[in-house]
């Protein structure tokens, strides 16, 4: 038996449709595969202040900038966070500055070089918004030496 084939988008639905009321592909489609989520960050104690690091989660593949395992990811890193719109209030602190969720959220556009824009998945690497080949795995950098990976956002 052959998976369904998803329906299709609805055109520019990021734009008429609020995210609560899309679809679960169109939530997903929101994702323009810059990896940086997937980054491991250092949050402030006393300010809150978030920095992104070059440290990437395990399962994040340097060459795509996706998980390489996202259906199955929190049986591997339980922590992982799941975005939705129920989640994203909470989460917007730590999203990345050209994230499509967190523009969209708070009522910006999406860039240009974004792939539902140009209907390019690779346009994000060309334009060189993405963490392609930037990333260290965790595990090759001790936790105390994270502070030296700080990287200024966005890239």
């Amino acid at each position: 038996m052959t998976p369904a084939t998803p329906p299709p988008l609805r055109p520019r639905f990021w734009e008429t449709v609020k995210p609560e009321r899309m679809t679960r592909d169109e939530w997903e489609a929101l994702c323009d595969g810059c990896g940086k989520c997937c980054l491991n960050k250092l949050e402030d104690e006393d300010t809150g202040a978030v920095e992104l690091t070059r440290i990437a989660c395990r399962l994040l593949d340097n060459d795509t900038c996706r998980c390489s395992r996202y259906d199955t990811r929190h049986q591997y890193v339980p922590e992982c966070i799941v975005l939705s719109p129920r989640t994203m209030d909470k989460n917007l602190y730590w999203m990345p500055e050209t994230c499509a969720y967190k523009l969209l959220w708070t009522g910006k556009s999406l860039p240009a070089w974004h792939p539902l824009l140009t209907g390019d998945a690779d346009s994000p690497h060309r334009a060189g918004v993405t963490m392609r080949g930037q990333t260290l795995s965790e595990y090759d950098v001790a936790d105390d030496d994270w502070e030296d990976y700080i990287i200024e956002e966005p890239i």
